[in-house]
């Protein structure tokens, strides 16, 4: 897709840099330091599309997607996933005895606490895993490594010194694709997610009530997540993945259903499910 402009959270290097490349390989990549800035590049066209993290099989949910995405009127054309794989990153000469510290996300520091006590290592919280590695190259210091990808490495000139360091080898993250307008797959493509959000109505049983739709006419809900709305405990908004097009007669009649017993609901989107999910077996 020439001329394609997809940007991601975070520094070059960053796990979500690595899922832009693998899932559009002749697109320009473009970093943003926030998730808000991300969002407003496609809102105002200085980008095409937004790869953003919802979910880790090991750290759960990234939690403020769930909070952006009903401000941003952006539209989900599709998921991504992505193996995460951590490498142990070090300036060029560096030896396993010589680390005392290592540094970077606090989420990839939990997801590789077996390599972490093995060697002993003081682990120190960074912004963003692709940062730590460009810190350890700007400090230049032997007693300091990193926890990156291999990406980061060949950015920043370092030398992996441990390769897949990550304790679980099921370690993958979600990304859905935004866009600033709908792009929805048809029936016929294949089997297809749809995503939306949704808020019950105020009265008793409502969310019993309007999931009941969904079982019924045996239509697959693979995700619901509830948040909070503007930091009331009474206002909650949920978002929901299930299998199917809203034009399958199952969906269309679950759909009327939720939309009885809920006072707002918004499709997100409608996009082929990604080649991942399909080859997971329970």
């Amino acid at each position: 897709m020439s001329g394609l402009k997809i940007i991601y959270q975070g520094e070059p290097g960053a796990n979500s840099h690595l899922a832009c490349l693998d899932a559009y390989p002749d697109a320009e990549t473009i970093a943003a330091h926030t998730f808000e800035d991300a969002f407003g590049a496609v809102q105002n066209s200085t980008a095409d599309l937004a790869m953003i993290p919802i979910e880790n099989s090991v750290a759960g949910r990234v939690a403020d997607i769930h909070h952006l995405l009903p401000q941003s009127d952006l539209y989900v054309i599709g998921e991504h996933f992505e193996r995460v794989r951590h490498q142990l990153l070090v300036i060029e000469g560096t030896n396993l005895e010589d680390l005392k510290t290592i540094h970077s996300h606090t989420m990839a520091l939990g997801q590789c606490r077996n390599v972490i006590r093995e060697q002993k290592l003081d682990p120190i919280p960074e912004a963003d895993t692709a940062g730590s590695a460009r810190l350890i190259k700007e400090r230049g210091d032997k007693t300091q490594a990193a926890i990156a990808s291999s990406l980061a490495a060949q950015i920043h000139g370092l030398t992996i010194l441990k390769p897949d360091i990550e304790d679980a080898d099921h370690n993958t993250t979600r990304f859905l694709i935004l866009a600033k307008d709908p792009d929805d797959a048809m029936p016929e493509d294949g089997p297809v997610m749809t995503s939306f959000i949704f808020k019950v109505r105020n009265v008793p049983a409502a969310l019993y009530k309007a999931l009941g739709g969904f079982a019924t006419n045996n239509v697959n809900m693979t995700k619901l997540e509830s948040y909070q709305l503007e930091g009331s405990f009474n206002a909650t908004m949920f978002y929901a993945d299930i299998a199917g097009h809203p034009n399958d007669r199952p969906v269309q009649l679950a759909l009327e259903e939720l939309g009885f017993f809920s006072s707002h609901v918004r499709i997100l989107g409608t996009y082929k499910a990604h080649n991942y999910r399909l080859s997971q077996t329970i």
